[in-house]
């Protein structure tokens, strides 16, 4: 992937969105790229106000007009605190059809958001506009999870030897050029259970466990050595894949996880894939889904 040379921020003016905003303009700024700020109002509710409580055919202009003045400020606080000056765009429409537009007129390579439904709510993060960027992305998407202090240190990629697994890696040296990269496969030994089911010892479920690992271990360094990222710690476990990412995120204190939306089943690619919807819930770190 080529350097960063458009980053879309998609915003809806909340605590999470500004933490968004902030981490887009660390990004632009190392990146040297353009930086803008999408707001986009949906008529149907004010609509809907209109009809019932508030007869006012000015209602969605001033929600606008409102919006307008926040994010003109939330761009003045980014060029105060980081020197870079975004663009400021404020649209009513379909959120997903306005960010999917812009992206498109803007040719972006990477959209920026704050994700939702933290602790109690989280699993509404996937029911969200989120969700549904995801299932329709364009480019590369960041889910920003926490404030940004520094750049990025610690990336966490994991890989399943999919061609997606080398543009993940791509993405990686494109959007966090100075991080250690940590190359983790998570594999499963098919037919374990009917295995057991069978009663087969364990000493041979060891030894066929080992001759999966092994077999793993040196795909994982061929694939170091494919992505120019020979120096790359590399990582190999065994066990459940969305399970084991979120544990070694938080073991290596990682500050981003850079992982497919798909790996190559059918299955996944009619869904965002299950290991990274389960990665977008339970990580407490940020999380960037490449195409």
């Amino acid at each position: 992937m080529s350097p960063l040379n458009h980053v879309l921020v998609a915003t809806d003016l909340s605590t999470s969105a500004r933490n968004a905003a902030e981490r887009a303009a660390l990004l632009s700024k190392a990146q040297q790229a353009a930086l803008d700020l999408l707001y986009v109002a949906n008529p149907a509710p004010y609509e809907r106000l209109k009809q019932v409580l508030v007869p006012d055919e000015d209602l969605l202009n001033r929600v606008l007009e409102t919006a307008g003045e926040k994010v003109h400020a939330l761009a003045a606080m980014l060029f105060q605190r980081y020197d870079i000056a975004p663009g400021v765009q404020v649209a009513p429409g379909s959120v997903v059809s306005e960010i999917t537009r812009v992206v498109q007129d803007k040719r972006s390579n990477l959209l920026v958001c704050g994700a939702k439904g933290q602790s109690v709510a989280r699993r509404l993060l996937l029911g969200s506009t989120v969700q549904r960027m995801l299932n329709r992305m364009l480019c590369p998407m960041l889910v920003v999870k926490q404030a940004p202090r520094d750049t990025y240190r610690t990336v966490l990629v994991p890989v399943d030897f999919s061609p997606s697994s080398l543009r993940a890696i791509e993405l990686v040296k494109a959007v966090a050029p100075q991080a250690e990269i940590i190359l983790l496969h998570v594999y499963e030994a098919p037919f374990e259970s009917s295995m057991r089911f069978a009663h087969i010892d364990q000493d041979t479920l060891t030894h066929y466990r080992n001759v999966i690992r092994k077999d793993a271990v040196q795909q994982l360094a061929a694939l170091s050595e494919a992505a120019g990222v020979s120096d790359a710690r590399q990582v190999v476990v065994h066990g459940d894949p969305a399970w084991r990412i979120v544990e070694q995120e938080q073991e290596l204190d990682c500050d981003l996880i850079v992982i497919g939306k798909q790996g190559d089943s059918a299955l996944e690619e009619l869904l965002i894939g299950s290991v990274t919807k389960h990665v977008l819930n339970e990580s407490q770190c940020d999380v960037l889904v490449s195409l």
